[in-house]
């Protein structure tokens, strides 16, 4: 009879990520204080590191949202001037 697979909670996979990026214990003796293999252990820290990245962001989303105001800024700015035009014309018909 084949062996079940062990499933495993984020709850769980965080704790021992955690544990693995505080580097006070050796992946080896992470591993065989929780019955895991070494590798299992290895790539949830990968996995958290790249993860991480991920969270703080590069710093380029806010060079890419300046641009953005700046070109919506440029915008408004376009269209005031012909909405003033309209209106200086609306009033000459007015009369």
């Amino acid at each position: 009879m084949a062996k079940k697979r062990r499933t495993f909670s984020r709850e769980f996979k965080t704790k021992i990520a955690l544990e693995a990026l505080k580097e006070q214990l050796t992946i080896s003796q992470l591993a065989q204080k929780h019955n895991l293999h070494p590798n299992q252990v290895s790539a949830w820290k990968k996995q958290a590191k790249e993860d991480l990245l991920g969270v703080f962001g590069t710093g380029q989303q806010t060079d890419d949202n300046e641009e953005l105001i700046a070109a919506l800024y440029e915008k408004i700015g376009r269209l005031e001037v012909k909405l003033d035009w309209i209106k200086k014309k609306s009033a000459l018909f007015d009369k």
